[in-house]
């Protein structure tokens, strides 16, 4: 990806990229290669995990789904090991993530946050035996944000 204001800044930029590339015996991909004007226009493109759209940079939806799968893997109500144990299996992950995607928006790494701490209500909430068809006031009572990051649980929106 090379980020360029002008049009004709972008066509010598992709020119000295396909000189260099063919100087060392590779090519470049006449589907994947292409220009857009990222600023305005609302298809954009994926690069790296980030999609690039209108001026903005946003995790891919695939990448968010990914990550939720992730935590839905390490955080399954029969999970078993301390708190602790759990906590440090997550957060090298969600620093990773928060590293990869520190330019999302700021209601993404809310819903993760959000995400990640229903879980862990939910582990502890089956292991203090309190049945609930899911998210209560309770739970967010007994078991407050502040508890999580007390334990040690990083939170992407803070960071």
């Amino acid at each position: 990806m090379i980020r360029c204001r002008t049009q004709a800044a972008a066509e010598a930029a992709l020119a000295a990229v396909d000189a260099w590339m063919t100087q060392h015996g590779l090519g470049l991909h006449p589907e994947k290669t292409r220009m857009v004007e990222a600023s305005t226009d609302d298809r954009g493109f994926d690069f790296l995990g980030s999609r690039f759209a209108k001026g903005r940079r946003y995790g891919r939806p695939k990448s968010l789904q990914a990550l939720r799968d992730q935590i839905r893997q390490k955080t399954g109500r029969t999970r078993s090991g301390s708190l602790a144990q759990i906590l440090a299996d997550l957060n090298p992950m969600l620093r990773g993530w928060c590293g990869d995607c520190k330019h999302a928006r700021a209601s993404t790494f809310q819903a993760i946050d959000g995400l990640v701490r229903r879980r862990l209500r939910a582990i502890l909430r089956r292991r203090h035996k309190r049945q609930s068809a899911g998210r209560t006031l309770q739970d967010h009572q007994r078991w407050p944000n502040a508890f999580f990051a007390a334990q040690g649980l990083f939170t992407l929106h803070e960071a």
